[in-house]
């Protein structure tokens, strides 16, 4: 009887035993669980990531139309995204600005031709010194990924290349002060600011402002230390409703090293300036305004066909404007 008794004794605290213990790893895997939930909840409130991507395109197609026209055909893809994280006093920024078209119209020759090209990529790390600004680390991208021309609208077709891949492109990283009052607005000045001017394409090296060397070739790449200023805009004005700005300046210090003649003086800035206005209605429908101003100081740029060509090429002001109305999604 007792023998049986206390068997049974054992047999109970076994079974609490093991309960007890079930329940011990229940409750630890749980607030593990738990815990690992936290984290990642945690993680993604230090990512922010938005801009806008899209597809427009236009089409005009006549058959037997007395009033005249010609077909033509214009589509290009746009992305312009913005990849930011933030925790404590650091910072990281990515943002790619990117277009690639092309046009068709019967009237030209060739008929098909680039309608939009462009890279602009740029990346940041900041430490926060105060709470609007930030010791900053920038490196940025600029070029195309396709040739260019300047077609000459002849019988035979010639065109004249006047850019592609790496042809030019300019490279820079830069150490500064970036000022940012909020999540829109931006403004950066970087007192140490390296630029890599580069063109693979020796043909086009005079026209981009490259060393000259003693045999009167030119070098593939450049290297000049300058000043950059740097400003963006990243804003929602109303849902579905947003607007992207971004705007780079660029004088060398050490431009006349290379070329004490006709070396780019110190205050002659370049200028980039992108901007960017997106509505978009029925949740896959965009429409879109995008400009882009360019001054380089040493870029030769021939005058427009209705101007006297006699001045010869030298340094102008680019614009570019692109309204379309297509598939496309903000963010």
């Amino acid at each position: 009887m007792k023998k049986g008794f206390l068997l049974l004794l054992i047999g109970a605290l076994t079974c609490s035993l093991v309960n007890a213990q079930v329940d011990e790893k229940t409750a630890a895997e749980e607030a593990l669980k738990t815990k690992v939930k936290s984290a990642e909840v945690d993680s993604a409130k230090h990512w922010k990531f938005t801009g806008m991507v899209g597809l427009n395109a236009s089409q005009t197609a006549l058959f037997n139309w007395a009033a005249g026209g010609d077909n033509n055909i214009t589509g290009f893809l746009y992305a312009n995204m913005t990849l930011s994280y933030k925790k404590n006093k650091w910072t990281w920024d990515s943002n790619l600005d990117t277009e690639l078209g092309e046009t068709f119209s019967s009237a030209l020759n060739p008929q098909w031709r680039k309608a939009n090209d462009k890279i602009n990529f740029t990346t940041k790390g900041g430490f926060q010194m105060h709470p609007k600004f930030y010791l900053t680390l920038l490196g940025s991208f600029r070029s195309q990924y396709r040739p260019g021309y300047n077609y000459l609208n002849d019988e035979e077709g010639n065109k004249e290349l006047i850019s592609k891949w790496i042809s030019p492109s300019y490279t820079d990283l830069a150490l500064g002060i970036e000022y940012r009052p909020n999540d829109i607005f931006t403004v950066g000045v970087y007192p140490l600011a390296g630029r890599m001017t580069t063109c693979k394409e020796e043909s086009l090296r005079p026209n981009y402002g490259l060393s000259q060397r003693e045999d009167g070739t030119y070098k593939p790449v450049m290297l000049n230390m300058g000043l950059r200023i740097n400003g963006g805009i990243n804003y929602t004005l109303v849902k579905n409703l947003k607007i992207i700005s971004t705007v780079t300046l660029f004088t060398p210090y050490t431009a006349r090293l290379h070329d004490k003649v006709n070396g780019q003086p110190f205050g002659n800035f370049d200028v980039d300036w992108d901007f960017a206005i997106s509505y978009s209605f029925l949740k896959v429908l965009n429409v879109s305004l995008m400009t882009s101003l360019k001054y380089y100081d040493k870029v030769m740029i021939d005058g427009p066909a209705w101007r006297n060509y006699s001045e010869g090429p030298r340094a102008r002001v680019q614009f570019k404007e692109v309204i379309g109305l297509g598939i496309g999604y903000s963010f």
